[in-house]
């Protein structure tokens, strides 16, 4: 039988030197003017599981599924082979070598917990684990102004890349919530602080992969936004658990969570500029999970929506605000997301042209510069240009080292081009600094 041509394009030859299995599944499906749910009829899978593998992530990765929606995909047998990571000549039999069963003990559960964060010590990782389990009292009293400063300290790490800094210190960021929330006044301030205090938390730990740890803080995030009934913190925390949703592969639940925000900011009448800002951002956020969740009517109305909603925001970012919340849109980092949204559609050329006048000055942090050029060099990966998507790379590294090697998905971004494209110009420099 003869194979698609899809097969052989420049775009998937690519994506399997990366080793992009979700993105190939999700191209593949796409070729074939396909669903999510049209695919799981076909394998007889849910669209929730489809989009899990859409995601492509190799931690949990369950190959028997992959085969079976490569299979009906049309997939050849070389093709996943590659991307699973199995080499061998045709015919041959692979022959998996299982380890053995060991007794679990505190050494393995810490190596455990730290798979994957290679950078996040795993004292830091255990104290933060325990921190969570019970809250430890706190060094000395701290009133909502100190609490308030300390938060805005541990942003400034998350803007500077100072990951491992920032997970290190949480434990006693979490302690002087938890005690002004005890001893302060019972009002929506006092309940804003502490939501926004794990709202930073979810966001730091879901950037280096700290999944089970986001989910918790997400949620405390919620349960303390909901009673200090403040729109903007409520947005906040809604994005926050939105983000850990899209990365267990639940994106359709994502998407309706922070469109709850997006409406509760819009019955608010968006009546101050942080309400504003947090309509926009959050509807940027909707919008990724839209796309990832193969909604791209809904993924691109919502970014015409956040166009329209942005006017009048600056053309830089403004410095951290005073206030608890971190809304900081502006209409680079607007640019930013259709990026995003545009490569989550599977529009590499589109990505490319929403980010072709973006420049790294016109972003305030660190962080979000470097996040500038993963988004780019993803994007790149997707139209097959390994080269510019190394540079992209190494320019990240450059801004926030942290983004390139603390995220898990971007650093097996960077792996993957590193081990297949090794001739190409930077890819030593950037297998150096994996």
């Amino acid at each position: 039988m003869q194979t698609d041509p899809f097969w052989r394009s420049a775009v998937v030859t690519a994506l399997v030197d990366a080793g992009e299995l979700g993105q190939v599944i999700r191209l593949a499906r796409q070729h074939r003017g396909w669903r999510q749910a049209d695919l799981g009829r076909a394998t007889s899978y849910s669209p929730a599981t489809i989009s899990r593998l859409e995601q492509g992530r190799s931690a949990g990765l369950d190959v028997m599924k992959a085969k079976k929606v490569a299979g009906v995909l049309g997939m050849p047998a070389q093709t996943l082979a590659a991307l699973l990571g199995v080499v061998g000549p045709p015919g041959a039999t692979v022959v998996t070598r299982v380890a053995p069963v060991v007794q679990e003990d505190p050494m393995r559960r810490r190596n455990l917990l730290a798979a994957g964060l290679a950078a996040v010590p795993v004292a830091a990782l255990t104290r933060l684990d325990d921190a969570l389990a019970l809250t430890p009292p706190p060094a000395a009293p701290a009133t909502r102004t100190q609490v308030a400063g300390q938060l805005r300290r541990a942003w400034q790490l998350f803007d500077d890349g100072r990951l491992t800094q920032l997970v290190d210190g949480l434990p006693a960021l979490l302690a002087n919530a938890h005690q002004t929330a005890a001893e302060g006044a019972d009002e929506p301030a006092t309940w804003m602080l502490v939501a926004a205090v794990y709202d930073m938390a979810a966001e730091a730990l879901n950037k280096v992969g700290a999944t089970p740890q986001s989910r918790l803080t997400a949620d405390r995030a919620m349960t303390y936004a909901a009673r200090s009934e403040d729109p903007v913190a409520q947005a906040a925390a809604a994005r926050s658990l939105g983000i850990v949703l899209r990365h267990e592969g639940r994106q359709a639940v994502a998407q309706r969570l922070t469109m709850q925000a997006v409406a509760r900011l819009d019955r608010a009448g968006l009546a101050t500029p942080a309400q504003t800002a947090a309509y926009v951002q959050t509807l940027c956020t909707t919008a990724y999970n839209a796309a990832l969740a193969d909604d791209r009517d809904g993924a691109l109305e919502m970014v015409t929506e956040a166009r329209r909603a942005a006017r009048g925001l600056p053309d830089r970012m403004p410095a951290r605000p005073t206030t608890a919340h971190r809304f900081k849109i502006t209409l680079p980092q607007l640019a930013l997301y259709e990026v995003g949204v545009r490569w989550g559609l599977g529009d590499a050329g589109a990505a490319l042209d929403a980010g072709k006048h973006l420049r790294p000055e016109q972003f305030a942090t660190p962080e979000r510069r470097a996040r500038l050029h993963t988004d780019m060099a993803r994007a790149y990966v997707q139209r097959g240009r390994p080269e510019p998507a190394i540079a992209r790379l190494l320019e990240a590294y450059e801004q926030a080292p942290s983004e390139v090697r603390d995220r898990p998905s971007i650093r097996r971004l960077a792996g993957g081009l590193v081990e297949r494209h090794r001739r190409v110009p930077g890819a030593r420099e950037l297998a150096a600094i994996l």
